[in-house]
C-alpha cells in the first residue's frame, strides 16, 4: 500500500447514524452515501466520545477522550500542547487544507490579549490551513456569495428564519428559507471545494470538508423543505408523556427544557409546541430533507473524484460528529446521555483495500479511532498519547486478536460564567457538572458525579432505554461491576505522553506498549 495518498475526510454536523441503518433510514433518501457504503467498508456502531460540536471535534482531531483533552465545551480552549491530525499530517508532508470549521478554540496562553482568535470559539484547529471559513456564527464568504447573486441579505440573526410561503400570514415550519438549494451553504461549500481541488489533481492532498447540516435551526430551501411527510414518518421513540420522562433523572429533566423548540427552529417564539406531533414531525422530516441535500453534494464530491481520475487514489472517510435527540425521549439536540445522541455514522473508502469494499463491521468503535486510522493509512505512526486506536485491521479484513468491548462517553453540562439549567436542577457545581458513560454490548451505565444516582439500561432487552435498573436489587452486581470497569478504564487511559518515558543515564528512554 502506498503511504502517500490523498485523502478527504468528509465531517456532517449532527447526523443521526439511524438515517443510515435503522429505522429513519426506512424514510430518507440517501442514495450518494448509501452508494459510497457499497464501495467503502461501513462501521455500524460508531460513537462520539463526548459531545457537542467543539468537544466532539477536539475528540475526533486528537484522538482523546475528552477527560484528556479538556477542552469540555463549546469555547473551552484546546491546549496548544496536545498534537492532532492536521500537525501529524504535516510530518508526512502535507499541508492539511480545511473547507468549513473545525470549532476549535485556541490556547489564551499563545496569542495576545486582544489576538481576535481569542473572540471566537470557532477558531481553526492548529496545523489547518483555512481555505474557506464556513463557521456556523460566521459564514462571510457564503453571505458574499448571496450578496454577489442578487439577494437582499436579512440580519444574521435572521438568516434561519423560513420564508412565508403566503404573503401577509406567518412562516410555517415547513416554509422555505430564503435561499434557493443551489446557493445553500452546504451547495456554497462543495461548490468551492471542487473549484478548489480542480487545479490539484496532479498532486497529493489532504482535505477536510465539513458541512454544517443538518445540523438546527431546521430550515431547508426548496425541494428540501418539503421532501418529506411528517404524517409519514415514525413517531419518535418515547414514553406517553414528557412528565414520565423527567421523572426518570433530574439531568432528564433539565434536557427537556434545553435546547427549546425555538432554538431549534427560529423565527417561532411563542409558536410552537414540543407536545403537538405535528410540529415534532414537521420538524423531524425538515431534518431528512437537509440530511438528504447533505447527500446529494456528497454525491457531487465524489463524482468530482471519478471524473478527475482522483478516485482511485483518494482515502475517504465520512462521518458525523455527534447525534441528534430529534424529539426521543421528548428531547432535543445532543447534549443528552441516550443513543441518539452518541451513535454517529463512519464510513471509510481505501482503495488499497477493495476486498473490504461494501462490507460491515459490527465492531464497538469510537470516534477517537478515526484520527489514528488516517494516520495509520498515510504511513504515519500514531502518537503514544492517543487514546483512539487504529481501524486499519478492519479494512484490511482482519479482526484483532484484542478488542474493545465497550465504548466510553462523556459529557460535561456546566459553563464557567453561568449555570445551566442543567446544573439548576440537578444541583451540581461546575465541576461536578458531568458524565461518564460506560456502554457494553448489552449493560450502558451513565454514571454521573455531584452524588446524583446513576442509570443503568439492558440494551439487549430494552433498546430504546426505557427502564432504569439502577435501582433495581436484582442488578446490583451489574450496576457494581460496571462502575467498577469504568473506573479502570478512566485508569487505564490517563495520559502516557511522558508517563513511559524514563530519563537514565544514558539519556531519555521510552518504554511504551
Amino acid at each position: 500500500m502506498s503511504k502517500r495518498k490523498k485523502v478527504l475526510f468528509i465531517i456532517m454536523d449532527q447526523f443521526r447514524a439511524d438515517c443510515i441503518e435503522g429505522v429513519l433510514g426506512e424514510h430518507v433518501e440517501l442514495p450518494h452515501i448509501r452508494a459510497l457504503q457499497k464501495e467503502a467498508l461501513t462501521f455500524s456502531r460508531c460513537f462520539s466520545v463526548t459531545n457537542p460540536c467543539g468537544p466532539s471535534r477536539a475528540s475526533i482531531f486528537t484522538g482523546l477522550y475528552a477527560m484528556n483533552h479538556r477542552s469540555v465545551r463549546n469555547g473551552t480552549p484546546l491546549s496548544a500542547d496536545i498534537t492532532n491530525l492536521a500537525l501529524e499530517a504535516r510530518k508526512g508532508s502535507y499541508e492539511p487544507l480545511l473547507f468549513g470549521y473545525t470549532d476549535t478554540s485556541r490556547d489564551p496562553r499563545t496569542r495576545p490579549e486582544d489576538d481576535p482568535d481569542l473572540r471566537t470559539e470557532e477558531n481553526v484547529l492548529p496545523g489547518f490551513r483555512e481555505v474557506v471559513e464556513m463557521r456556523f456564527r460566521e459564514s462571510i464568504p457564503w453571505r458574499a456569495d448571496l450578496k454577489a447573486k442578487g439577494y437582499k441579505l436579512p440580519d444574521f440573526s435572521k438568516f434561519y428564519h423560513p420564508v412565508p410561503s403566503e404573503p401577509g400570514q406567518p412562516a410555517r415550519l415547513d416554509d422555505a428559507a430564503f435561499y434557493k438549494a443551489e446557493d445553500s451553504d452546504t451547495a456554497f461549500l462543495t461548490n468551492r471545494f471542487i473549484e478548489e481541488m480542480a487545479v490539484r489533481t496532479d498532486r497529493n492532498w489532504f482535505a477536510l470538508l465539513t458541512y454544517i447540516r443538518p445540523h438546527p435551526p431546521l430550515v431547508a430551501p426548496v425541494p428540501y423543505n418539503r421532501m418529506y411527510r411528517g404524517d409519514e414518518l415514525p413517531l419518535p421513540v418515547r414514553m406517553n408523556n414528557a412528565e414520565d420522562e423527567a421523572a426518570v433523572h433530574p439531568f432528564l429533566k433539565a434536557a427537556q427544557i434545553r435546547p427549546s423548540l425555538e432554538s431549534i427552529a427560529h423565527g417561532f417564539e411563542g409558536r410552537i409546541d414540543a407536545g403537538s406531533d405535528a410540529d415534532v414531525q414537521t420538524l423531524r422530516a425538515t431534518y431528512l430533507g437537509l440530511a438528504s441535500e447533505v447527500d446529494f453534494h456528497i454525491g457531487r464530491v465524489v463524482e468530482f473524484l471519478k471524473e478527475t481520475g482522483q478516485y482511485e487514489e483518494t482515502l475517504i472517510v465520512l462521518m458525523a460528529d455527534h447525534g441528534e435527540m430529534l424529539g426521543d425521549h421528548h428531547m432535543w439536540g445532543k447534549h443528552n446521555v441516550y443513543e441518539q445522541a452518541f451513535r454517529i455514522p463512519l464510513i471509510i473508502r481505501d482503495p488499497g483495500n477493495p476486498a473490504q469494499h461494501g462490507a460491515k463491521v459490527e465492531a464497538l468503535v469510537e470516534s477517537i479511532d478515526v484520527t489514528p486510522t488516517i494516520l495509520d493509512l498515510m504511513g504515519r505512526d500514531v502518537p503514544r498519547a492517543m487514546n483512539g486506536v487504529s481501524l486499519r485491521p478492519f479494512i484490511e479484513g482482519e479482526r484483532p486478536e484484542v478488542w474493545r468491548d465497550c465504548v466510553h462517553l462523556e459529557l460535561d453540562y456546566g459553563e464557567p460564567d453561568k449555570p445551566t439549567i442543567w446544573q439548576n436542577v440537578t444541583g451540581t457545581s461546575l465541576h461536578e457538572a458531568n458524565v461518564a458513560i460506560l456502554r457494553e454490548e448489552r449493560f450502558k451505565l451513565v454514571h454521573f458525579n455531584g452524588g446524583l444516582a446513576p442509570l443503568l439500561y439492558d440494551l439487549e432487552n430494552d433498546p430504546d432505554e426505557m427502564n432504569d435498573l439502577a435501582g433495581d436489587p436484582a442488578h446490583a452486581e451489574t450496576l457494581l461491576r460496571l462502575t467498577q470497569k469504568l473506573l479502570s478504564l478512566r485508569m487505564r487511559h490517563l495520559d502516557r505522553t511522558l508517563a513511559d518515558v524514563k530519563i537514565t543515564p544514558d539519556g531519555p528512554v521510552s518504554f511504551g506498549e
